[in-house]
């Protein structure tokens, strides 16, 4: 079904979008053969990929307000060959940080929280070994220049899953060192997101998972995604897959420490409703997430990641360009899985890809369907 109006959709977006300029009208047999392309490339990977193996690739794309592509290729374990399903669940890794954000960015909208506040005036428990920790603002958090490391073990064997794991988690750190002032530098910091579910815990008197959930996911209509592993249909859940050969992965990566950065499980319909919401100024078939404002602060870079290759942080998102067009993305990659999801504001398109194998060659695949999308959309 979600193939059928395809052409439908896109010569109406492409119309308002283009209708003063001189560009020709798009055919339904040119986005045909768009999306056949695409699907050809895609399959190909699972076919033949012998040093990037994978299980299962899902994807979808976005136009405007519609979903105007949405495929699976491949299976969801390699042990029953269950073919992949466009609502099969993956965990997306740290493509959860971009709902973090933004469920910062409620709150900061709300008046409960300050960008440029500090994180241990709503922590007070919060501490690392160096004094410079009581520096750390939360804007500094969403655009990783807080100084803190990187996570170096998630422990998902163990699948810590009660209430108390967010502020477990802070309370950790306390001999954690700073590699960085804060706010000197870019490091990509899981460490510090995590710590964002014990902030929203705190200030919100509810559980991240529960905020996130009723004030993101459900307004998103995001039926079948969640933060909580509990809450996931297990008849809907991929398989991880790891190592070349590839092997079903006997441990899912899930530990409610670390939520925030990394736990979310998804599949690409829904994930396409986060793209068009991105892409719609904040707002899903008339809900409003966050103001249009907020949504283009995140949107907007905040710090150089490096400035010869034009690569910027806004908060949470990555931001760069690409045949002469701005890209906002995010990647994901965890043990079993990999994801990828990038939109083009201009354009007014995006798309997302899941995979149940960390061996895939993500940057590849990415690379080729944002350049054969970026053809399309701006020849």
């Amino acid at each position: 079904m979600i193939n059928k109006h395809v052409g439908f959709w896109l010569l109406l977006g492409l119309f308002l979008q283009f209708g003063c300029s001189q560009k020709q009208p798009v055919t339904q047999a040119q986005t045909t053969s768009l999306f056949k392309e695409i699907d050809t490339y895609l399959q190909a990977q699972i076919d033949t990929a012998t040093e990037s193996p994978v299980a299962g690739i899902a994807i979808a794309i976005v136009e405007g307000q519609h979903v105007v592509h949405a495929k699976a290729f491949g299976v969801k374990n390699i042990k029953t060959k269950q073919p992949l399903q466009i609502d099969h669940n993956f965990h997306i890794a740290s493509i959860s940080k971009t709902f973090a954000a933004t469920a910062i960015m409620q709150l900061v909208e709300r008046g409960i929280l300050g960008l440029d506040e500090r994180l241990a005036s709503y922590l007070p428990y919060f501490s690392l070994a160096d004094a410079e920790y009581k520096n750390i603002t939360i804007r500094q958090i969403l655009n990783h220049t807080s100084g803190m490391g990187d996570v170096e073990n998630y422990e998902w064997d163990k699948a810590y899953a009660d209430e108390d794991a967010a502020e477990r988690w802070t309370r950790s750190l306390a001999n954690e060192k700073l590699i960085a002032m804060p706010g000197s530098a870019y490091h990509y910091s899981n460490m510090a997101y995590d710590v964002l579910a014990d902030v929203v815990a705190k200030v919100t008197g509810e559980s991240f998972e529960k905020y996130v959930k009723d004030h993101i996911l459900l307004p998103l209509q995001m039926k079948e995604s969640s933060f909580l592993l509990s809450e996931i249909d297990s008849s809907l859940r991929t398989n991880p897959h790891m190592g070349i050969p590839l092997s079903v992965s006997q441990v899912y990566p899930y530990n409610r420490m670390h939520a925030a950065s990394s736990t979310l499980n998804s599949n690409v319909i829904d994930l396409s409703h986060w793209i068009i919401a991105n892409l719609d100024q904040g707002t899903y078939k008339g809900k409003r997430i966050l103001s249009a404002n907020n949504i283009a602060l995140m949107h907007t870079p905040s710090f150089t990641i490096d400035s010869t290759s034009n690569k910027y942080m806004g908060l949470s998102w990555f931001i760069n360009s690409s045949q002469g067009v701005t890209v906002l993305r995010h990647d994901g990659a965890d043990d079993g899985y990999a994801s990828t999801l990038h939109f083009v504001p201009s354009q007014k398109f995006g798309f997302v890809i899941l995979f149940n194998s960390d061996e895939a060659n993500v940057y590849e695949i990415k690379t080729k369907v944002l350049d054969i999308l970026l053809a399309f959309y701006t020849k």
